[in-house]
């Protein structure tokens, strides 16, 4: 996704959660929310020529497309997607070895503090600004980022076996695998668990960390 035009750093900076000024080092990972929020996707921005490009998962960029031009009105800028752009990462069991985020992760709604501590600092500024979505992201972090639910990885014997588990506490909500990957014997498994699950007893075979 390319954004270029003589408001393009103006608009973007207003509406990502990075600090896009031109000091320091490049690509940045930064996050497209929700106004109440909640993630529509992360991004890698890159510095192009009379813009920025943002790289996002293929599936979530239509929605992310669609977030940008929500608020575009009279900026200077022409927003526009590209497929044809490498990712970070050379594919999924890489993502999800490294416990990194992706569209099916994306689709839970939730806010940034729920992805991890780590998660958060590498994708939001609290000092660059306002910016689509600060509000309640920027209370949570001045309340120590207290969330209901939070990202895991697991590795178990089959998805089911680790989806049960990871559904097994708390009330109704986005509990479960999102993202998953064989490894030999093993599958290895992103997903979303209530915050009293993590001080539970794990069954034998299976074990959990939540993403710092």
């Amino acid at each position: 996704m390319t954004v270029v035009g003589p408001d393009a750093l103006d608009y973007l900076q207003s509406q990502v959660s990075q600090d896009l000024q031109p000091e320091g080092d490049w690509p940045r990972w930064s996050l497209v929310l929700n106004p109440d929020g909640t993630v529509v996707s992360a991004g890698l921005i890159d510095v192009v020529e009379s813009g920025f490009d943002l790289v996002v998962p293929e599936a979530t960029a239509d929605a992310v497309l669609a977030r940008l031009l929500r608020f575009r009105l009279r900026s200077r800028c022409e927003i526009s997607v590209r497929r044809d752009v490498r990712g970070p990462y050379e594919n999924e069991v890489d993502r999800v070895r490294d416990g990194w985020p992706g569209s099916g992760e994306f689709a839970a709604k939730l806010v940034p503090q729920c992805f991890g501590d780590q998660f958060v600092r590498r994708t939001v500024s609290f000092t660059k600004g306002c910016f689509t979505g600060q509000e309640l992201v920027g209370r949570l972090d001045a309340r120590g980022s207290s969330v209901p639910w939070r990202l895991v990885r697991a590795s178990g014997r089959s998805v089911d076996e680790i989806d049960i588990f990871l559904k097994s506490k708390g009330p109704a909500g986005p509990s479960g695998v999102t993202s998953s990957i064989e490894s030999g014997p093993t599958t290895i498994a992103l997903g979303f668990a209530h915050r009293t699950l993590l001080n539970e007893s794990l069954p034998a075979g299976l074990a959990l960390e939540a993403l710092a």
